[in-house]
């Protein structure tokens, strides 16, 4: 089952998925048995791993033991959707409050104030769901070209051989090719000169 080595102990499980929804049903697992979502990588975009290894690639598969593949943490549905809620109700409540401030600090009424407010806070509120759907659009992006060079790669920090068997019983369960464990290098280190 176990394939690679490492010399500081440290591997992962790693499988490649062809749909959204199957890696979505793997992450959920992985996340209800114990993982830890922190222990949950996906490769970063193609541009950015492309720039990073100095050179292109063809399909996923190629980068999934290679330890200089750019990863970005596993961020949930959920949490996206929260930055969301939360950029759009900022917008909406700066634009309220300082158009609200502004009829006031005029010397306008209270009603003026009211009715600025809850045309501001709509504006802000338009201006928010735009760069919500902005926000979404990206995600699909990345998640479509990752699907379009092969799949999606989805590593799993494992602590321990329990751990990595029951990681890639759920890889497997949930459709992943590819699924095996590797080792992680360690890194190198930075040796200074003397001055």
């Amino acid at each position: 089952m176990a394939q690679g080595g490492s010399d500081n102990g440290v591997r992962e499980a790693v499988g490649v998925f062809h749909d959204v929804q199957s890696l979505q049903a793997a992450i959920d697992e992985l996340l209800t048995a114990g993982f830890n979502q922190a222990h949950l990588s996906l490769m970063a975009g193609k541009d950015t791993v492309e720039e990073k290894l100095g050179h292109a690639f063809t399909k996923v598969a190629e980068l999934e033991d290679d330890a200089a593949v750019p990863r970005v943490a596993y961020i949930s549905t959920e949490s996206i959707g929260d930055a969301e809620g939360g950029l759009i109700g900022g917008l909406m409540y700066v634009g309220a409050i300082a158009a609200a401030g502004g009829i006031v600090a005029s010397g306008g009424t209270m009603a003026g104030a009211i009715v600025a407010a809850v045309l501001a806070g709509g504006a802000g509120g338009l201006i928010g769901s735009a760069l919500d759907r902005l926000i979404e659009a990206h995600h699909a992006h990345y998640l479509q070209e990752q699907l379009d060079s092969g799949g999606i790669l989805l590593w799993v920090r494992t602590v321990d051989e329990a751990h990595e068997a029951r990681a890639t019983e759920i890889l497997k369960e949930h459709s992943a090719g590819d699924v095996h464990v590797h080792g992680v290098p360690r890194p190198k280190s930075v040796v200074s000169g003397a001055a």
